[in-house]
């Protein structure tokens, strides 16, 4: 198993942003886009990276991005290494296969979430009120219960910690009503037409993150697009609503970490090898799945 990269550096290419995951590296009117194999969770970067993670991370986006590109623009420009610019060229092994070239937007600060199950914040919300960010539901309803219709809860952005859940309204305080109608009606275009997708192939897409920034006046896809850290994929011959469901994820680390009482305050403790080892085949795993290819590294 390869040397997992957590840390890049590029020497005389600025870079603008270390998230995460993701370097993002200035290339004047475009950005260069770098998944690496850091991890998070708790809102805190662990020691150890996850091999292949990135590069899943970047060729899953890279496949939903050609796939809906016909329901709404995205950023995407390429992630051939042959076409990135000479100035690229000697980080080959650095970069490809887990990076892209992008165009560059200006973000909206608003996460578009869309939930077709009940599962994760929504459902502990939903048991202390009967709504998920302002919306109304039935009574009665089950863990990782089917929606009766996927719902659109907003996030404004949070650089530090976790984003905060927002109704519909207070997003249009944010960004606008026009913006937020269409950004809700991209958002859940994109989400039906990747569940349907992904049942033929025998998964659930439980609930998904996107964003989304402006050029030009239009409101454009960004930064990841249904992956295994933005989404939530469940095996279906496995679904069984009441419980909680095997995420195809990093849930197994935080599995680990709630069982050896970590305090969720850094530093974040040490990964086993097996955990590592394991985290890494179940991002292979889904990556298989959602492409039917094998992943190319």
């Amino acid at each position: 198993m390869p040397e997992p990269l957590t840390h890049l550096e590029l020497p005389e290419i600025p870079k603008l942003r270390s998230g995460k995951v993701r370097e993002v590296f200035d290339l004047g009117d475009k950005l260069l886009f770098v998944a690496t194999d850091r991890i998070s969770a708790f809102d805190c970067i662990l020691p150890q990276g996850i091999p292949y993670k990135g590069h899943v991370l970047n060729q899953i986006s890279s496949h939903w991005f050609h796939k809906t590109n016909h329901i709404v623009l995205n950023h995407f420009k390429t992630d051939r290494f042959e076409e990135y610019p000479d100035i690229l060229q000697p980080y080959r092994r650095e970069l490809e296969g887990r990076s892209m070239i992008v165009q560059k937007l200006k973000p909206i600060p608003v996460e578009c979430v869309v939930r077709g199950y009940l599962t994760g914040s929504a459902w502990k919300e939903y048991r202390q009120t009967g709504q998920v960010c302002g919306v109304e539901l039935p009574e009665g309803l089950p863990e990782c219960a089917a929606l009766p219709e996927p719902i659109f809860t907003p996030a404004a952005k949070n650089d530090q910690g976790h984003d905060e859940n927002i109704n519909f309204d207070q997003m249009c305080a944010i960004v606008g009503r026009a913006n937020s109608e269409k950004l809700a009606m991209a958002s859940f275009s994109i989400f039906e037409y990747a569940q349907k997708e992904l049942s033929y192939k025998g998964l659930i897409l439980a609930d998904t993150k996107f964003e989304f920034g402006f050029m030009h006046g239009e409101t454009v896809l960004m930064d990841e697009c249904l992956t295994p850290d933005s989404s939530r994929f469940w095996i279906r011959s496995q679904y069984a609503p009441g419980r909680a469901q095997a995420g195809m994820d990093k849930q197994f680390v935080r599995d680990y970490l709630e069982s050896v009482r970590w305090d969720k305050q850094p530093p974040a403790p040490d990964l086993p090898r097996e955990v590592v080892i394991r985290t890494s085949d179940l991002y292979r795993d889904v990556y298989c799945r959602v492409t039917g290819q094998e992943l190319n590294h």
